[in-house]
């Protein structure tokens, strides 16, 4: 039996309009997670070049970063 037909009227309409807007939600968190990253990857150059500074902290403070991710 098809679902379509076991639904109630306007239900099937419904359940398909909250699927897209789950979708599009989706879309939206994973662009987020895109930025972060690219975001996290930047902050990691702009560290690196600091070598004149105590390299273990900074080693530290990296790789506690990184592990935060």
């Amino acid at each position: 039996m098809e679902l379509r037909s076991r639904l109630p009227g306007g239900r099937v309409h419904e359940l398909t309009q909250r699927v897209e807007r789950l979708e599009a939600d989706l879309a939206e968190v994973r662009r987020h997670n895109l930025r972060l990253a690219e975001l996290a990857d930047l902050v990691q150059e702009l560290l690196l070049p600091m070598a004149d500074q105590d390299r273990e902290r900074i080693d530290r403070a990296i790789e506690k970063f990184q592990d935060s991710i």
